[in-house]
């Protein structure tokens, strides 16, 4: 195989194979995320939120750390992934708009370097987008091999004579 075939050409792999580490990756992202709020404390996220002026700040942070474990779960299980983009995506959107849209796009604002250590600014809105991204992708292709959503699809197609 030339290298310009090699350069364009896709990975061999069966279809939608693409989608078992885009949810294993999302899956962790917002199962840590949920958790590490859930260890804190939920009254330490209702703090934060109450903090940046959010309404209903106790009601969010219980909202947001069901959506993130639960939602989690759901990515890893591949369940309902059309259902359960939607509140996730609307977690990352408040996120995005209430905090990290005044710091820019990148993720990651290395401002030093010394002794102790690296030492970022605050982060941006790139990782937001790219978990939008990956909801939006695993909604419209499906959630691929080895999911919930995969099994009951092939349920229910009727049986060939």
């Amino acid at each position: 195989m030339s290298l310009n075939k090699l350069a364009i050409a896709p990975l061999p792999a069966p279809p939608g194979w693409y989608a078992v580490p885009l949810r294993l990756i999302i899956r962790y992202g917002f199962f840590a995320h949920g958790y590490a709020k859930l260890l804190r404390g939920p009254d330490h996220f209702t703090g934060i939120l109450a903090a940046i002026g959010m309404p209903f700040p106790h009601l969010l942070s219980w909202a947001t750390v069901a959506i993130e474990l639960v939602g989690g779960l759901m990515i890893l299980a591949g369940a309902l992934a059309p259902l359960v983009t939607v509140p996730m995506i609307v977690v990352l959107l408040v996120a995005i708009f209430s905090v990290h849209l005044p710091n820019g796009f990148s993720s990651i604002k290395l401002m030093s370097y010394d002794a102790s250590g690296a030492h970022f600014g605050p982060p941006g809105y790139e990782t937001d987008l790219l978990y939008v991204a990956g909801r939006l992708a695993l909604s419209i292709a499906g959630a691929g091999p080895f999911s919930v959503d995969s099994y009951l699809r092939r349920r229910q197609r009727p049986a060939k004579d």
